[in-house]
């Protein structure tokens, strides 16, 4: 399939995606925006209710009539090793005591709540149905393309793109080092899933026949043509979107990543248990060296949700997850359709200046 005939495929205009930002910053205006700039905006849904799902697909709906995503990690979330929370509370006791909140309880396991997730989008068939944080099974894979809905999955390996290229989707977003959040790693430990982009965008293509998307640090329309120049029919972009007005981020996660003069990032389990890239803060300085007290995924994510939540309204950066792509330096504060209209002007004069040094 052609790049051209991909973005057809798709039904946009731009090879640009907006990464999902599951958790508060991914919002209906957001997606909305994005996509009416002619990109395909995403609704990271991984963290929500089924009835919330439904909702934000409806409210997607009702603000643009052009393609979206719509996003569910789909990992195995069983804990099966024994639990001491006790440092772990200790630690949280204390952020909860600066920040006037109850001293933190340990919360039950919280169910898988994938299988529900899913009958909802399954039920509203968003128009592109993309996956991460784990591999999705046979049945799943086969009900959401009988569904009609284009089917993306997300890996951070060559081997983990084959084996979702076997299983049946439709295209691979490839997950670069560089990227922001969480590593979408299935397969193998998440030290050997951190290979540059520049590497694994073109080891993706050779190896398989699936258009790639490429994802990870990319900030600018030169990081566009680059990716593209590599083999990627599109790239995904997540850092990039999160200073729009449209974005749900808190003003405090805003201006930490507007004020980041230069990439500070760290690969951290302190607020969710699982590994992902976001700017240091406090929080993660204090459990530097202690890394064994974080509980699994999701146990530490539900226990920091609280801090997290009132750190947002206190305008408190030290214990949010402030996750950022390692671009974080080169991010720029417009409204979501002024940003891709910029990034098309960039990525073209790009590709016209690489054109014209090849002649």
């Amino acid at each position: 399939m052609t790049k051209n005939a991909f973005l057809e495929f798709l039904g946009i205009e731009h090879p640009i995606l907006l990464a999902p930002l599951a958790g508060g910053p991914g919002t209906p205006e957001l997606a909305a925006a994005v996509s009416e700039a002619g990109c395909l905006g995403s609704l990271g849904a991984a963290y929500l209710a089924p009835a919330e799902i439904r909702e934000a697909i409806r409210k997607v709906r009702s603000l643009t009539r052009k393609p979206f995503l719509v996003n569910l990690f789909c990992g195995l979330r069983e804990i099966q090793t024994p639990i001491d929370a006790g440092p772990m509370l200790a630690v949280l006791r204390e952020a909860h005591l600066k920040l006037g909140l109850p001293a933190p309880v340990l919360p039950a396991v919280p169910p898988n709540p994938f299988p529900a997730q899913l009958e909802v989008v399954l039920e509203e068939r968003p128009p592109v149905f993309s996956l991460t944080e784990g591999f999705p099974d046979a049945e799943a894979l086969r009900r959401a393309k009988a569904g009609g809905m284009l089917l993306l999955g997300t890996a951070t390996t060559v081997h983990e793109a084959r084996m979702l290229e076997e299983a049946g989707v439709d295209a691979v977003i490839v997950q670069g080092a560089e990227a922001a959040a969480h590593r979408a790693t299935f397969t193998g430990s998440f030290e050997s899933s951190m290979v540059p982009l520049a590497e694994l965008v073109p080891a993706t293509v050779k190896a398989c026949s699936r258009p790639v998307i490429a994802t990870g640090g990319i900030m600018d329309g030169s990081d566009i043509a680059a990716a593209l120049a590599i083999g990627a029919s599109a790239v995904q972009m997540g850092t990039a979107f999160l200073p729009c007005p449209e974005s749900g981020a808190s003003e405090a996660y805003k201006r930490a990543i507007l004020n980041a003069g230069r990439d500070t990032t760290v690969i951290t389990r302190a607020f969710s248990g699982k590994p992902a890239r976001g700017l240091a803060n406090g929080f993660i300085e204090r459990l530097k060296g202690r890394e064994e007290i974080i509980l699994p995924f999701p146990l530490q994510n539900v226990l920091t949700r609280p801090m997290r939540a009132a750190a947002a309204q206190q305008g408190a950066a030290d214990y949010l997850s402030l996750w950022a792509g390692q671009g974080v330096a080169r991010a720029r504060s417009l409204p979501a359709g002024e940003l891709v209209r910029l990034l098309v002007k960039e990525m073209r004069e790009a590709q016209s200046h690489t054109a014209k040094a090849a002649l």
